[in-house]
Order: structure tokens, then sequence, then C-alpha cells
């Protein structure tokens, strides 16, 4: 009996060494496996084309904005974006949106829960096309508004796209082009973002497949490679469903425009 136990100890330290080994291979399979995880989000960033999501906080979206009426507690009816200009204070938008008070409309980029993070703006000035003030041309459904801080002014001078930057304005983008659009349901407080090719629904107006692009998202950027190539809006306002949304093609008159604004807002 004794000599039956004294073989235990024999065994015992062959069974930690055991243990002590697999105990290290399932720390090295759980470290490769964080290792792994770590890079899974970067491979998954970019949601699949059609597919609509909360966008991110991040450069982009800061350049974006939602439209308020007489305030940041008057509720946000539509979008606008911030595009380089000479004065550093001019915002893109469908033109349908600023047919109310221009003296009460105000400008939030990256608004997101309640917060105007880059503060908010007062629009001073727009530029429409003279076929949209006459007769509505949903081809010239983009315009250019200028903005200004709605305190009166920045302590240190600074204009909105000293703060958030602004995106380069692109004409005449084809059909298959991929692009994306950051806006603002009505209904919801933080932006929206979809990608998708794009078709041409008639030679002046392009047509895109994203869901949940419903009221409020109207004058959204159209962007691609990261430049602005229109607005939502257009045809049919720039579409009846949630599914579905239009844009104007941006032609001479829509790129003489915004000169108007860079240049002399």
């Amino acid at each position: 009996m004794i000599q039956r136990l004294s073989s235990r100890p024999d065994r015992r330290p062959r069974a930690r060494a055991r243990g002590r080994r697999a105990s290290r291979i399932l720390l090295a399979l759980a470290a490769m496996t964080a290792l792994l995880s770590v890079d899974v989000p970067d491979a998954l960033a970019e949601p699949p084309l059609g597919v609509t999501t909360t966008a991110a906080a991040d450069a982009t979206s800061a350049r974006v904005g939602a439209l308020f009426a007489g305030g940041i507690d008057g509720g946000h009816f539509c979008t606008a974006a911030v595009v380089r200009s000479e004065d550093r204070d001019v915002i893109a938008t469908a033109a349908h949106c600023l047919g109310g008070d221009l003296d009460s409309t105000y400008f939030a980029p990256g608004y997101r829960d309640g917060e105007a993070p880059y503060g908010l703006w007062k629009l001073t000035d727009m530029y429409v096309a003279p076929d949209w003030t006459d007769g509505k041309d949903p081809d010239d459904d983009i315009a250019f508004a200028t903005v200004a801080p709605a305190d009166g002014g920045q302590a240190d001078g600074r204009r909105v796209e000293d703060l958030v930057g602004g995106f380069p304005v692109a004409a005449e983008q084809q059909a298959g082009t991929t692009v994306s659009i950051v806006g603002y349901p009505s209904s919801d407080e933080s932006p929206l973002h979809c990608a998708n090719a794009v078709t041409m629904f008639s030679p002046t107006q392009r047509r895109i497949e994203c869901p949940d692009l419903s009221g409020g998202t109207s004058g959204s950027p159209w962007l691609v490679d990261g430049a602005l190539a229109g607005v939502l809006g257009g045809y049919e306002g720039g579409g009846t469903v949630p599914e579905v949304s239009y844009s104007a093609v941006m032609g001479d008159q829509a790129v003489e425009l915004y000169r108007e604004a860079a240049v002399n807002g």
C-alpha cells in the first residue's frame, strides 16, 4: 500500500507540466484571437453598398450638418454640407430647402444627439438658379449659401471651413460612379450614411438606391472620392420613397452658382 501511494508523486509533476503547457497553449490561442479580433473592425468598417447605417463621427460627417428653423430647438428639416470657398463660409444644399425665411435658418455642422459641437451658423445669403426661382426646375435643385456665427462672431475670427474643412466640388459625374451620402432624416438626431453606384434616371438626373433616406435628407451631399458631386434633390424633390433618391447632375449653371458663392460670398 505504501508503495502504491509513493508512486503518485511521480505522476503529479507530469500532470502539472501538462496543465501548464495546456494553459500556455490556451493563453497563446486567446492572445492570437484577440489580435485577430483587433483587425476585424477595420475590415468591416465600410458597410456593404446599398446599406444605410449611422454615420461615423469623423472628418466627413463633421462637414455635414442639419438645417434648423429658428434655432437648434426648432427642429431640423434639411441637410447641408460645407464646401471650399475663398472666404471659407459656403454651404451646399438643395434649392427647395431654402424656400423659407433665410434670417431664421441655421446650420449646425456635425450635429449629433442634440449637440452642435462646431456651433450654430446663421445663413446670411443664398445663391439659387433663376430657373429654380421662376419655375422650380428640378434640374436646378441645388443651391449654395453663406453662413456666419449665430452669436455674431467667433472670438478668434475663424469661419466654418476653418473648423471642419470643406468638400471640393466636382461636376458632371457619370453613371456607375459610387456615391456616398451623409444626411439627417427629420426624425433622427444623428446622421445616416449610405453608399452605392448611381444610374442615370435621365440625362440631367441621377438615381441611387439607399434605404431610410426619408424627409430631412434633402440637400445631403453626394460625395465621389471626397468631392461634392451633387445633393439629394431634383426629381420629385429627391424622391417620394425613402429607398430611392435623386440628384440633379451638377452642370454649368450649378458650377457658376458655386463660383459666385465661393468668390463673392
